[in-house]
């Protein structure tokens, strides 16, 4: 009977040393360590992303009430979307021009303080979940907002 022979060239066995093993280990817990400090970034920029589709696709909702009915809904329930959530858990803010001065809110406004909309106002407070009509103002620096009507959907510091 013939055995298998289980030793290399120099009688030493095959496999891995207990140096190349924590080696081995130390690579892959560096690379978990990098993968884990980069996950909440890459999630944050998946809610971000998510909240700009949802945004777009209320606008165009919008924008079919409109057509249809010749003026803007007076709130998203109008639409079938009172309930909708932006990503982070809080609903996404609406607001009809026509209504700005009519004490139901007022109108975002860019660094020189001119609204951002002339139709209305769409956005998302973002994970704060906090809001102020300037986007300069340091509340609306992580919100999701729709501007230019409609030209730009986006980070507000991005506008």
């Amino acid at each position: 009977m013939i055995l298998p022979r289980f030793w290399g060239r120099n009688d030493r066995p095959l496999g891995l040393t207990t140096i190349e093993l924590l080696i081995a280990m130390m690579i892959m817990a560096t690379l978990a360590s990098l993968g884990a400090s980069l996950y909440p970034n890459t999630l944050n920029n998946a809610r971000i992303a998510k909240a700009m589709a949802d945004i777009r696709v209320l606008e165009k909702e919008i924008l079919v009430f409109h057509r249809l009915k010749g003026t803007f809904p007076n709130n998203l329930s109008h639409i079938g979307r009172g309930t909708l959530l932006d990503p982070y858990g809080n609903p996404y803010q609406y607001l009809n021009s026509a209504d700005v001065g009519k004490g139901k809110g007022d109108s975002r406004k860019d660094k020189n303080l001119v609204p951002i909309n002339s139709d209305f106002d769409l956005y998302s407070m973002g994970q704060d979940g906090q809001s102020v009509p300037p986007l300069t103002g340091k509340q609306s620096w992580d919100d999701i907002v729709r501007a230019a009507d409609g030209g730009f959907v986006g980070l507000a510091p991005e506008f």
